[in-house]
């Protein structure tokens, strides 16, 4: 149990004796784990509705956003956490070694984000040869900006400890296409600057060149969660439709919490809103007869 915490943040970031402490109060608690089942495929959200008394939705934003450009589909281009997910595996001694190793390699991380960040701490560690971080947009202010004023987050330069380790960062820049070699594997990302101009990022002409890379992970954030196994709770925004209030759905006893519901986000929030939807859970329980005694889950699988 863990989810991205323990599978997505690496052990330099978050020590996972932290996560551990924390699951073990709540199995003290009474919480039963049910670890490897498949949602959608081991057992349904319409079952569990049959045999629960309420089910809460909290199944993150774990959707990657892609980046469809021309040679999308060479070999050493992949998803941020196929490369985070194995290694933090390998740290944990769950695996031997990563399926995704930066080792020796040019490593180019297309996002700037935290989970970019953590991209660049993890390839230095595994010992790449260089890793450049290159984001979308255009270098933020050194100082908080006008257009966020306090109480807003100030959009301002920040740099992570895994920047401060090593690597460079380079901004304003839109990739165009990926370049192969004569085997079908990513040697480089061609790529083209761009300036703000009011609310667009406009190209630079002539700014056209390549970056070489011999690794490229895509860090652009999420989409949302997997949507088939939650269709029926699904809105046309991709996310799980619940009140921001009370966190129910349209379909009774069902409830929806987390990234799940309000997309990718901070692991505060889910903490928060997991809080708030299990308070609207108890006095919807409260309300009504219960299907089962508060024992062990009669999930069935």
């Amino acid at each position: 149990p863990g989810g991205l915490l323990r599978f997505g943040i690496p052990d330099f970031k978050l020590d996972k004796s932290w996560l551990d402490r924390r699951l073990a109060q709540i199995e003290e608690e009474g919480v039963v784990f049910r670890c490897g089942v498949a949602l959608g495929a081991d057992v349904t959200l319409d079952a569990l509705r049959a045999s629960e008394d309420a089910v809460v939705i909290a199944t993150g934003a774990t959707v990657p956003r892609d980046l469809s450009v021309p040679g999308r589909e060479l070999m050493g281009i992949h998803f941020a956490m196929d490369f985070l997910a194995p290694s933090n595996r390998v740290v944990s001694g769950a695996l031997a070694s990563p399926t995704v190793d930066a080792r020796g390699k040019r490593v180019l991380v297309l996002g700037g984000g935290d989970t970019g960040s953590d991209c660049v701490g993890t390839a230095l560690r595994q010992g790449a040869a260089s890793v450049t971080s290159i984001e979308l947009l255009p270098r933020p202010p050194d100082e908080r900006s006008a257009q966020t004023p306090w109480p807003l987050w100030p959009m301002m330069f920040r740099v992570s400890s895994s920047h401060e380790e090593g690597g460079s960062r380079e901004f304003a820049l839109r990739t165009t296409r990926f370049v192969d070699d004569e085997s079908a594997r990513v040697r480089g990302i061609a790529c083209v600057g761009v300036e703000r101009r009011g609310r667009e990022l406009v190209d630079i002409p002539g700014s056209e060149r390549v970056i070489e890379a011999d690794l490229v992970l895509l860090a652009l954030g999420f989409t949302g969660p997997e949507r088939a196994p939650i269709a029926s709770v699904v809105g046309q925004d991709g996310l799980a439709s619940a009140s921001a209030d009370r966190f129910e759905t349209a379909i009774p006893g069902v409830f929806a919490c987390g990234d799940a519901r309000r997309g990718q986000s901070l692991v505060v929030w889910a903490i928060w809103e997991g809080r708030q939807a299990a308070a609207s859970v108890d006095a919807w329980l409260s309300s009504r007869p219960l299907k089962h005694a508060m024992q062990t889950p009669s999930i069935p699988f």
